[in-house]
């Protein structure tokens, strides 16, 4: 059979490839801990899954849904915005739900994006930031996320390019017509009194860009592809023109459930927080002890750690699995960047923390030995 060569031109999806090494070791046995995806572990908030049983019940949410979205929805998500981050939405224009964070990712590229087109994208950075792109025939340059430079890109020395996932850079976007779109997947998991800021909150966002927010971390819905793309009315219209064609929308019983969520379970995320505090901690401090160099994040449940001397992302994430039993992630499947870095997820139970600590310490001992 012939296919399209377009699945040719990105690797295996660095998730999948990373829950099928996993499935392989456990098939042998081995109690592995994965440290390499960001799934929560903890459930959804009560309140949450009974209104999401409440709406299943109604037939009306048994039809078609809209892709514009219902109107409780968008004004739910309006509410949240105005409420979290000051920023005003009109919800009959500005707002449309998604199917989760990484369904927007992947096909505003195809709303924004012709064949030939250029795409700035962080490297390191989320996969879909470059295979979207690369699905639309468009051309990815990295911008490179250097420890050096706070992990900060260099704008000055992009190409001429029609898209931009990168926050405050609404005054380049203008100066060279592009348009911004910012990834806030995880603004609502942070720690120590930091509350992460949304890219529409700067003077001026909404006329170069639009953001795509998830429930998937802060709520614990990672399974519901619950999320929505906010901003530009001119964007977001296209990007309705869009899901018109290639899907039916999200379904009514979930937007009810989410919008729940972004109402009367708004502070849940903060009681989420606290455990990812809690566990980042712990992490943290195991980490030292075994004499990596840690630098510990004021928010998102991950940690990125530079590997050993002596390694490369990919030879750890192999040690790690091969003679500890724990997955995580090689840095440099994010991009060329995250070369010698490696990425650990705190999604799991404390206890299953201190053990993957205990692994990989007895790991490096023998290894050292």
């Amino acid at each position: 059979m012939r296919f399209a060569k377009r699945l040719d031109a990105v690797p295996p999806y660095l998730f999948a490839e990373l829950e099928r090494k996993v499935a392989e070791a456990e098939r042998a046995g081995i109690d592995v801990i994965s440290l390499g995806i960001g799934d929560p572990d903890l459930p959804t908030p009560p309140a949450v899954i009974e209104a999401l049983a409440e709406a299943a019940r109604d037939p009306r949410t048994h039809q078609y849904p809209t892709n514009h979205g219902t109107e409780e929805f968008r004004t739910a998500a309006a509410s949240f915005y105005r409420e979290r981050f000051g920023v005003e939405l009109d919800p009959n224009g500005e707002v449309i739900p998604v199917l989760g964070g990484k369904e927007g990712v992947g096909h505003i590229a195809l709303a924004a994006l012709d064949p030939g087109d250029v795409c700035l994208a962080p490297d390191p950075g989320y996969p879909p930031y470059t295979s979207g792109p690369v699905f639309a025939g468009a051309e990815v340059h990295y911008l490179p996320l250097r420890e050096e430079n706070g992990f900060l890109p260099d704008l000055d020395g992009a190409p001429d390019a029609k898209l931009l996932y990168l926050k405050h850079a609404i005054d380049v976007a203008r100066a060279r017509d592009l348009i911004v779109v910012h990834d806030n997947a995880y603004s609502e998991v942070a720690f120590d009194g930091y509350r992460p800021p949304s890219f529409l909150e700067a003077p001026g966002a909404k006329e170069v860009g639009v953001e795509i927010f998830s429930l998937s971390k802060g709520w614990n819905m990672t399974g519901w592809r619950a999320g929505l793309v906010a901003g530009n009315a001119e964007i977001v219209e296209r990007y309705r023109q869009l899901k018109t064609n290639l899907d039916s929308g999200m379904s009514e019983a979930v937007q009810h459930a989410a919008a729940v969520a972004l109402t009367h379970e708004r502070d849940f995320p903060r009681e989420i927080s606290e455990v990812y505090a809690r566990r980042r901690d712990l992490l943290a401090s195991g980490l030292r002890e075994i004499g990596l160099e840690v630098r510990v994040p004021r928010a998102t449940p991950y940690f990125w750690v530079p590997v050993p001397d002596g390694h490369t992302s990919a030879s750890f994430t192999e040690l790690m699995l091969d003679q500890a039993a724990v997955l995580v992630s090689p840095g440099d499947s994010y991009g060329p960047s995250g070369a010698g870095y490696v990425r650990l997820s705190m999604t799991v139970p404390d206890s299953r923390l201190e053990e993957a600590v205990d692994r990989i310490t007895k790991a490096l001992v023998i290894i050292q030995s």
